[in-house]
C-alpha cells in the first residue's frame, strides 16, 4: 500500500501562484509514475502533470508554461508549482502514483482562483 498526503491548496487571485505538495509513505519502492490530476464541479477528472521514474514529464496543454511538476526523492514528495493561475484552474487537485500497475490517490486539495 501507498499512502499519499497532499497540502498547499487554497484561495488565490488570478495571476497568483500556489505550490502543492504530495508526500508518499508506505511501500514506495518502484513507483513508476507520480502525477497530479484535477476535477472541477461537473467535470471529469483530468491529468494535469506527470513525472516518470526516469525524470521525464508530461503536461496538459492548458497548463504548459505555467505549471511545473518536480520531485524530491529524499523526501518522497512530488510538487506542483502553479504560476499565472486562472479562474479555470479552480478544482480539487489529486495526487496520484502508479506502482506495480496499481493507482493510488490522495484525498484531494481544493484550489480556488478568483477573478
Amino acid at each position: 500500500q501507498v499512502q499519499l498526503v497532499e497540502s498547499g491548496g487554497g484561495l488565490v487571485q488570478a495571476g497568483g501562484s500556489l505550490r502543492l505538495s504530495c508526500a508518499a509513505s508506505g511501500n514506495i519502492f518502484s513507483i513508476n509514475v507520480r502525477g497530479w490530476y484535477r476535477q472541477a464541479p461537473g467535470m471529469q477528472r483530468e491529468l494535469v502533470a506527470a513525472i516518470f521514474s526516469g525524470g521525464s514529464t508530461n503536461y496538459a496543454d492548458s497548463v504548459k508554461g505555467r505549471f511545473t511538476i518536480s520531485r524530491d526523492n529524499a523526501k518522497n514528495t512530488v510538487y506542483l508549482q502553479m504560476n499565472s493561475l486562472k479562474p479555470e484552474d479552480t478544482a480539487v487537485y489529486y495526487c496520484n502514483v502508479i506502482r506495480a500497475g496499481k493507482d493510488y490517490w490522495g484525498q484531494g486539495t481544493q484550489v480556488t482562483v478568483s477573478s
